[in-house]
């Protein structure tokens, strides 16, 4: 989170995330979704500043353009925490949007996990580790991932969490079409036909391999849905298949495309190509990991 105590205003960046696989395995009776997944964080950033104030939250976002009301994770965040924590205090909440929105990178649910770490230590740690991911839990299904912030294999909803050790260092090129994509809409048109079975202990055993082999981890169940309505995203994948990608592959609930690349070189070259062309936001990333005690 790389905070910095200055004149009382504690900062952070907040990382996206990229779906290297993302299988349903099934629909629990509350509408939820189960699945497995494997996320890592990349160095794509949001940026938050939180500031003490007498009373109230008050939030304001610049950069690309969010909700600024009570719909915006962020702020809901913070009063969650201070319910949680049973705190009557104020802050301050700014924040600097980069990360793409409605993306399938997370953004959203990075920067309500930011805040809650930022707050549970503006605060002197009132929660506790489990409290803090019963908290982000409430938020949303991918927010407690971005409280640890590794590479991790999910299961449940997305909130049950194992590191993944030894993720191979590459580089990755995402293309965000301009077309904001509704999860909810993804899921609801889901066809649950054929459910992966045992697909814990199978990616498990892929994930073994050193290093692991990346073209068999990639699958993103939700991709069939999100391109049928969108078919710029399958032509995305095969430009950067082109391009010199060992794979390509739909984040989360899209609309945003990532490929994977060996070499730097390989990566700029695809970057370079696809700014030139009129497909949507283009940025070059790598993994990216919160430090030990970095909250």
């Amino acid at each position: 989170m790389n905070k910095i105590r200055r004149s009382g205003i504690y900062r952070a960046k907040t990382p996206a995330k990229l779906n290297m696989r993302l299988k349903v395995t099934g629909r629990r009776a509350d509408g939820y979704h189960e699945l497995v997944s494997v996320m890592v964080p990349v160095d794509l950033f949001d940026f938050l500043e939180i500031e003490h104030i007498p009373e109230g939250v008050k939030f304001s976002c610049r950069g690309l353009k969010v909700p600024e009301d009570e719909t915006n994770l962020a702020l809901k965040a913070a009063r969650t925490f201070f319910d949680r924590a049973g705190l009557k205090e104020g802050v301050a909440i700014r924040l600097e949007k980069r990360i793409p929105v409605a993306a399938g990178m997370g953004g959203g649910s990075s920067d309500a996990a930011g805040v809650l770490l930022l707050l549970n230590e503006l605060f002197s740690k009132p929660l506790s580790p489990q409290e803090m991911h019963e908290t982000a839990l409430t938020l949303g299904a991918d927010v407690p991932f971005f409280l640890v912030s590794k590479p991790s294999l999910a299961r449940g909803i997305g909130e049950i969490l194992e590191p993944v050790t030894g993720w191979p260092e590459l580089w990755y090129v995402t293309v965000t079409p301009r077309i904001p994509v509704s999860t909810a809409w993804v899921y609801g048109n889901l066809q649950l036909k054929k459910l992966t079975r045992d697909e814990y202990h199978h990616i498990k055993s892929i994930l073994k391999g050193k290093p692991a082999s990346i073209s068999r981890v990639l699958e993103n169940d939700l991709e069939s849905v999100t391109s049928a309505r969108f078919p710029v995203i399958e032509k995305i994948k095969q430009l950067l298949m082109i391009s010199g990608a060992e794979g390509a592959l739909m984040t989360g609930s899209g609309p945003t495309v990532f490929g994977v690349f060996e070499s730097l070189q390989q990566a700029e070259s695809a970057r370079n190509y696809f700014l030139s062309q009129p497909l949507g936001d283009v940025f070059l990333v790598r993994k990216w990991e919160r430090e030990m005690g970095d909250h």
